[in-house]
């Protein structure tokens, strides 16, 4: 219900809040105030803060993906998309596998060469043995790189 009181406040009221709500986070995005590749608030902040139901919120949001302002990564929420740029590295395992994907297409790493080991990887992305293993097995399953039992990893041949 629209009172004056909710307008003073600044209360969103009437018909398709989730517009309102969507226009209001699209000017803090174009302003700055939620920077190019920052994270946005959460879902429960922003019910609370325009005082509607989540659902309304997601809504919302739903539209400023659409439009191509935010991307969804599935465990760290909504992130502001850079202008002009994909985000495509959403996990740490992808960013090890994308590096290591870069250096085997430039020749840095040559078919036959050894793939840093786990412990070298761990140290240079500072991150778990499970996150390397994951990008590593990323690779392996492309074809990029193989494995010998009780060897190191190396890089597959392109034949």
């Amino acid at each position: 219900m629209r009172t004056a009181r909710n307008v003073r406040e600044g209360h969103l009221t009437g018909w398709r809040v989730y517009t309102q709500i969507a226009d209001r986070v699209r000017e803090r995005i174009l302003t700055g105030l939620y920077a190019a590749g920052a994270s946005l608030p959460s879902e429960t902040a922003l019910s609370a803060e325009f005082r509607v139901a989540r659902n309304t919120v997601r809504r919302a949001l739903r539209t400023l993906e659409a439009d191509g302002l935010i991307v969804t990564a599935p465990s760290k929420g909504r992130i502001v998309k850079p202008e002009g740029q994909e985000v495509t590295a959403v996990y740490r395992y992808q960013v090890i596998a994308d590096d290591l994907r870069r250096q085997i297409d430039r020749g840095d790493l040559a078919p036959g060469d050894t793939v840093p080991s786990v412990a070298e990887l761990r140290w240079l992305y500072d991150t778990s043995r499970n996150t390397v293993r994951q990008a590593l097995a990323e690779l392996q399953q492309e074809g990029l790189i193989m494995s010998r039992p009780g060897k190191r990893r190396f890089v597959r041949s392109r034949e």
